[in-house]
C-alpha cells in the first residue's frame, strides 16, 4: 500500500470544554460549506452522523470502523478520506478510542450550489476529458486514500476554518474549495483508473498508457514514448494526464515504481541495490533520496519496520 500523506492533527479541545467523550463537535462557519471538527475519547458503537449536504469526511488520528450503504464496515485511518452524500447516514464504531488514544476527524460540508457551480465551470472550460467524460464526484468511489495535493488543501482548508481571522476569510475558504473540489475528482480519477485500467485499455487511451506504464515498469520510459501510445502530441498528452490525474506522466512513473520498490522491500528482497534495480531505477544514490522523500525513511530503515 502506498505511503499515505497525513493532515496535521487541529488542537485537541480542553477537557472542561468538552460535551461529550463521543464525537464531540467544534463547528466553523464559511460561506457554502461548514467545517466540523469531532474527537472521541472512549470506545463507542453504532454512532449514527448525517449532514444535509455532500460531506468529506478526513480521519486525523486513531480509528474508526466505517458503516455506509448498508456494506460491510470498513476500518477508516488517518491518511484516508470518505465522501459521503447528503443525507446518507455514517455508522461509525470506535473500538479503540480510550483517553489517551483518541480519535479525530474532520467532516466538511459542501453546499449543493458549489459543487454544481465548480463542476460545471470545470466541464466548460476543460471538456476534452480523456479517461472520463466530465469533471464531477463518482458516488462509487467514496473511500480514498489522500495523495499529497488532496492533504496539501485539506490542510490548507482546515487552517483557513481554524486560524484564518481575515475579512477576506470567506473569499480565501471559497477558492479552497474549488481547488478540493478539484483534487476530490482526480483523485476519484486515479482511483478508478487504478482499479479498472485492464478492462478499458484497449478502448480508453489512458488506460492504455497505464497499462503500458505498469507493464513495462522496470525499462525505461519516456514521456515521449507514452505520448505515442496515445496517439498524441507530447504536449497535449502531457498537459491532459496532469489535468485529470492531478500528477505529470514522469511523478506518476516515479509513484509506481517507489511502490514497487516498497512491495519488494516488505517481501524481504535485502539488498538496496537488487531492490533499485529490480524496481527500475538505474541510480542507487537518486533511488535512496526519492524513496525517503516519498515514504520519510530509507528503504533499510522502512524495511525493518517491515519485518518480512
Amino acid at each position: 500500500m502506498p505511503n499515505k500523506p497525513l493532515i496535521a492533527p487541529v488542537p485537541w479541545r480542553d477537557e472542561r470544554d468538552l460535551k461529550s467523550l463521543v464525537e464531540n463537535r467544534t463547528t466553523y462557519t464559511l460561506d457554502n460549506c461548514e467545517l466540523n471538527i469531532f474527537e472521541t475519547h472512549q470506545k463507542a458503537a453504532n454512532v449514527n452522523l448525517s449532514f444535509g449536504d455532500l460531506v468529506l469526511t478526513t480521519m486525523l488520528k486513531g480509528k474508526k470502523v466505517m458503516h455506509l450503504f448498508d456494506k460491510p464496515g470498513f476500518d477508516y485511518l488517518p491518511g484516508e478520506s470518505v465522501i459521503v452524500p447528503p443525507e446518507e447516514c455514517m455508522k461509525i464504531d470506535f473500538p479503540e478510542a480510550r483517553w489517551d488514544n483518541p480519535t479525530q476527524c474532520i467532516a466538511l460540508s459542501i453546499s449543493r450550489e458549489m459543487i454544481e457551480n465548480t463542476f460545471h465551470l470545470l466541464n466548460e472550460k476543460f471538456p476534452d476529458k480523456i479517461w472520463q467524460q466530465e469533471w464531477g464526484l463518482d458516488s462509487n468511489c467514496f473511500h480514498l486514500i489522500n495523495t499529497r495535493d488532496l492533504s496539501a488543501v485539506i490542510n490548507r482548508f482546515i487552517n483557513i476554518g481554524v486560524k484564518e481571522r481575515s475579512r477576506e476569510k470567506d473569499l480565501i475558504a471559497s477558492l479552497a474549495l474549488k481547488e478540493l473540489l478539484i483534487r476530490l475528482s482526480q483523485t476519484q480519477a486515479r482511483d478508478l483508473l487504478e482499479k479498472t485500467y485492464r478492462n478499458h485499455s484497449d478502448s480508453n487511451r489512458l488506460a492504455h498508457v497505464v497499462h503500458f506504464i505498469k507493464t513495462n515498469i522496470r525499462e525505461e520510459i519516456s514521456v515521449d514514448q507514452l505520448s505515442e501510445k496515445a496517439c498524441m502530441s507530447k504536449a497535449h498528452f502531457s498537459r491532459s494526464f496532469k489535468k485529470e490525474l492531478g500528477i505529470s506522466p514522469s511523478e506518476y512513473i516515479l509513484d509506481q515504481r517507489l511502490t514497487l520498490a516498497a512491495n519488494y522491500l516488505k517481501q524481504g528482497v535485502s539488498q538496496v541495490q537488487e531492490v533499485c534495480f529490480m524496481s527500475g531505477f538505474n541510480n542507487v544514490t537518486y533511488f535512496i533520496r526519492a524513496f525517503k522523500n516519498r515514504f520519510g525513511k530509507t528503504p533499510k530503515a522502512f524495511q525493518n519496520t517491515h519485518p518480512y
